[in-house]
């Protein structure tokens, strides 16, 4: 289980380190990979990234892509290995995930990703792809509010797929999504193992 009583969405975690090893495959390539105490799912790949990985469709091959709450960085790290040509951006509020996903990235062999607190990416730059495993337990409200700040820099063409157990508000979370007025719509891509994988594209116009 992960250690959600130490706040795996705040700057500093209050737990010691504790640095341990988890055997993951990620894009067909088997890791051993660092995690540590006050990240999220620290024990093992979280199932609903997991359902993520398995079930997005590949992201685009060039361009900016992001992964909202990046963790110790298999979500960041797949989309890396799947996309070389891409830039790609981990962002957390955690700089324990952000260390534990820079060495992790290193360890997987890939250079093309760059992990860092959201005010670091570039203000201007919008995202291909977007893929998130999204940290439900910040409550409702700073969920909504994350969600607002990056969905709206998808590019015109660009897709976001995120991934939500069903019991935490999967479907609650799709129709506030589709009642912004915004220019996004939330489709359901698919749903595995109790979570459902949401689609956030930007809503067609009439030309």
């Amino acid at each position: 289980m992960s250690d959600r009583t130490d706040h795996y969405f705040t700057a500093e975690p209050a737990s010691p380190e504790e640095l341990r090893t988890v055997e993951v495959t990620l894009d067909g390539t088997p890791y051993r990979l660092t995690t540590a105490r006050g990240v999220y799912s620290p024990e093992r790949l979280d199932p609903g990234t997991a359902v993520l990985l398995s079930g997005a469709p590949d992201p685009s091959p060039t361009g900016a892509l992001l992964d909202i709450g990046c963790g110790w960085g298999p979500i960041s790290i797949t989309l890396a290995l799947r996309s070389p040509g891409a830039r790609v951006w981990g962002v957390d509020v955690n700089r324990r995930s952000l260390d534990l996903s820079r060495r992790n990235a290193s360890t997987a062999g890939v250079t093309n990703v760059t992990f860092c607190e959201p005010d670091e990416v570039p203000a201007g730059l919008r995202f291909d792809t977007i893929w998130s495993n999204p940290p439900i337990h910040v409550g409702k409200a700073a969920l909504h509010a994350l969600l607002e700040r990056w969905l709206p820099r998808l590019t015109d063409d660009g897709v976001a797929y995120l991934v939500v157990q069903k019991h935490l508000g999967s479907d609650s979370l799709q129709k506030w999504l589709n009642a912004r007025d915004w220019g996004l719509t939330c489709t359901r891509r698919s749903s595995a193992k109790a979570f459902r994988v949401l689609e956030v594209r930007r809503t067609p116009t009439d030309a």
